[in-house]
């Protein structure tokens, strides 16, 4: 069983964590561990590749950053926890299939320990409650191995998603896990959330000897 590192990053700026997502990838080799990456970030919009012009409707004074992931147009910011898994998807024996339903379905598995009844969509990534959208996933995979992830609405101002058309979908309605009713507290959730998620990717093995790590080199800033 290979090393896991899970790294908590707290409040973010986005384009530094997704310049760090890059550079890990880009350079990591077969013995590099995989590694899970939590955090929230400072509001922005950012537009997949599939983003088309018109989904996004008035932005108004949150930042737009176009970036590499697949899907469109999705709104970060306070508390929305962000899951990065950093995952060797060959050497896991994983598909990118395989990911995405690892995703959806720890949250469906995390709402289920809160009472609350969830479900994926096959026509639409991302996990629903009567169709109403509480997490979206849009990942790269590159060398191989997964970068960017899924965003799980916590406690959030949901707002700004009426600046856009989430996903590409028009009138698409959001909800966090506080209006649910179930935790408003990221790290209660993220220390939820995990031990699911690596049950479905088939790390769980991984998860008594994973290492907490905080901020990689790559984003700490120069003292």
């Amino acid at each position: 069983m290979s090393e896991l590192v899970v790294r908590d990053l707290g409040r973010q700026v986005y384009e530094p964590v997704w310049r760090a997502m890059q550079e890990f990838t880009n350079t990591r080799s077969e013995s590099t561990p995989d590694e899970v990456w939590f955090c929230d970030h400072d509001s922005v919009f950012t537009l997949g590749l599939n983003t088309k012009p018109e989904h996004l409707l008035a932005p108004g004074d949150i930042p737009v950053i176009q970036i590499d992931r697949g899907g469109q147009v999705t709104y970060h910011g306070p508390g929305q926890l962000m899951i990065y898994p950093l995952i060797d998807l060959r050497r896991a024996g994983l598909g990118v299939r395989d990911l995405v339903t690892a995703l959806e379905q720890s949250v469906v598995d995390l709402a289920a320990d809160y009472g609350i009844e969830a479900a994926s969509r096959c026509d639409a990534p991302g996990v629903y409650i009567d169709g109403v959208k509480l997490a979206s996933v849009g990942l790269r995979i590159r060398r191989g191995a997964s970068f960017h992830g899924m965003a799980l609405n916590v406690d959030v101002d949901l707002e700004p998603f009426s600046r856009i058309n989430p996903c590409g979908f028009r009138d698409l309605q959001l909800t966090d896990l506080a209006r649910l009713g179930a935790d408003s507290d990221l790290a209660a959730v993220r220390d939820k959330l995990l031990p699911h998620l690596l049950r479905h990717l088939h790390l769980d093995q991984a998860l008594s000897s994973a290492r907490l790590s905080g901020v990689p080199t790559s984003l700490q800033s120069p003292e």
